[in-house]
């Protein structure tokens, strides 16, 4: 897949591409119904038009964050979707200050090019969100380009969203999500080095920031990681603690994950690490042998879910 962060000077290559636009935050089973609709909209390249930073962050810096993926999962999520053409437009004053008529002449079909643009039925763009599907088809048709408008879809009534997602990782419902996102929610970055207390007790970790993501419900995890380069690529089951650590006085939140029998070195490699089941709140326990023997307890029972699931 290529990533391109800006409308202009593009290959000729990433031209004339059908693709799906949105933030396609967690990439969840709606946003796939969108993307498969690009796919079968026209013979042309699959390509995804998004924005980042998020819209969101751009509007409102100082609200909490909401992210369900960085922008490295959402491209590695569309890479296994066979996206490919990523545009991710950079989102800041000049974006936003464009109306629905300047963005779809000047970005969709002078910049990029498009041969066809498909969106869910609640889209919204330009300056104030002024532009709507209704608007995008009447765009194209001055412009050029064809347009899908995709319904949107779900389940008992109610459509998939990433709010709905948001609401089950902070309820610990990871289940609920993964039916949700089509996938399991991960969790992808950079192993960063922490303070190697975990190595001290017998249980190493991968560290990993959750900076600028929404926080699911705060505790120890079965999970499922992924390495996703380097000598030790592959897979592995584990164990995960997504906290604050309160073992260890204040800290900022952090993911510590623990794979099972593996031996190797992490630092500066990426992972990315699905949350399969949640196991405990985090807790604070009277000294390491007790912490130990509930890691221990924790470990045990993870194998056992991810065995069977």
């Amino acid at each position: 897949m290529h990533i391109h962060q800006h409308w202009t000077g593009l290959p000729a290559s990433a031209r004339g591409a059908s693709v799906a636009m949105g933030n396609f935050d967690g990439v969840h089973r709606g946003h796939r119904a969108v993307i498969d609709a690009a796919r079968a909209a026209c013979e042309a390249p699959l390509g995804v038009v998004t924005f980042e930073p998020h819209p969101r962050e751009f509007f409102a810096p100082d609200a909490p964050p909401f992210r369900l993926m960085n922008a490295e999962a959402r491209a590695n999520r569309l890479r296994r979707l066979g996206v490919e053409h990523l545009f991710e437009l950079p989102f800041g004053p000049v974006l936003a200050g464009l109306s629905p008529e300047v963005f779809a002449r000047d970005v969709l079909a002078e910049g990029l090019g498009v041969a066809h643009v498909t969106v869910g039925q609640d889209f919204f763009f330009g300056k104030g969100r002024a532009g709507d599907s209704d608007t995008l088809c009447d765009l194209g048709r001055r412009f050029g380009f064809g347009v899908t408008v995709a319904p949107l879809v779900g389940e008992d009534g109610r459509d998939f969203s990433s709010t709905a997602i948001r609401q089950a990782l902070t309820e610990g419902r990871t289940r609920d999500a993964e039916r949700m996102l089509g996938h399991w929610h991960r969790i992808e970055g950079e192993v960063l080095h922490g303070e190697k207390r975990g190595r001290e007790l017998g249980y190493p970790t991968a560290n990993m920031s959750v900076d600028g993501l929404h926080l699911p419900k705060l505790g120890v995890y079965a999970v499922l990681a992924d390495v996703l380069g380097g000598p030790h690529k592959g897979s592995w089951p584990g164990v995960a603690s997504l906290g604050v650590r309160p073992m260890f006085g204040d800290n900022r939140p952090n993911l510590e994950v623990h794979l099972f029998d593996f031996e190797g070195d992490l630092y500066g490699e990426h992972l990315s690490v699905a949350l399969v089941e949640y196991l405990r709140p985090e807790m604070k326990f009277d000294g390491l042998q007790a912490l130990v023997d509930q890691m221990d307890r924790d470990s045990a029972e993870a194998r056992a879910i991810l065995s069977a699931s």
